[in-house]
């Protein structure tokens, strides 16, 4: 199980148990490498900053908005949703170029041109397929994600 340390940011009691909505920051390694001043992704790192994600589940524990809170996302799912966005795009790029070396350049007689504009088609299909696949898959995610513990108290905002 991957852990990840997240703030509550609303808490709603429902019939069963309260509906939680958490707000984790993801955190990257840039800060703690050595060779972080003449990295290309430890510059776009810092000129992006990080990105936060929004996460709701259901659980029975007494939690109140700004306590720090302990989450857990099992491997399967992340190695699900690396697959999707990473492999599909690639398989659309290598199946288009494949149709076309095969099939539509020998039929039409032309150069690299259609092979390429063909397997970026597809890979842009691949990437519209992750997208797809990967907002449908959101909802099961948001269920996935379990309560660990309670680390913090809530945090006063003057």
């Amino acid at each position: 199980m991957i852990t990840a340390l997240a703030t509550v940011v609303s808490v709603e009691a429902t019939t069963k148990g309260n509906k939680v909505g958490l707000s984790c920051e993801q955190q990257t390694s840039c800060s703690h490498c050595s060779s972080q001043k003449s990295c290309g992704t430890g510059l776009v790192s810092k000129a992006i900053g990080n990105k936060t994600h929004k996460w709701e589940l259901m659980t029975d524990k007494l939690v109140e908005v700004g306590q720090t809170v302990e989450i857990g996302l099992s491997e399967q799912n992340l190695v699900k949703y690396a697959s999707i966005i990473y492999l599909l795009p690639i398989l659309g790029l290598i199946l288009g170029a494949t149709i076309a070396e095969l099939f539509l350049t020998p039929i039409i007689q032309t150069g690299e041109g259609v092979t390429i504009l063909l397997s970026v088609g597809f890979m842009g299909l691949g990437i519209l397929l992750a997208k797809y696949l990967s907002r449908r898959l959101q909802s099961g995610t948001s269920q996935s994600v379990s309560l660990i513990r309670v680390l913090g108290e809530a945090i006063e905002i003057k």
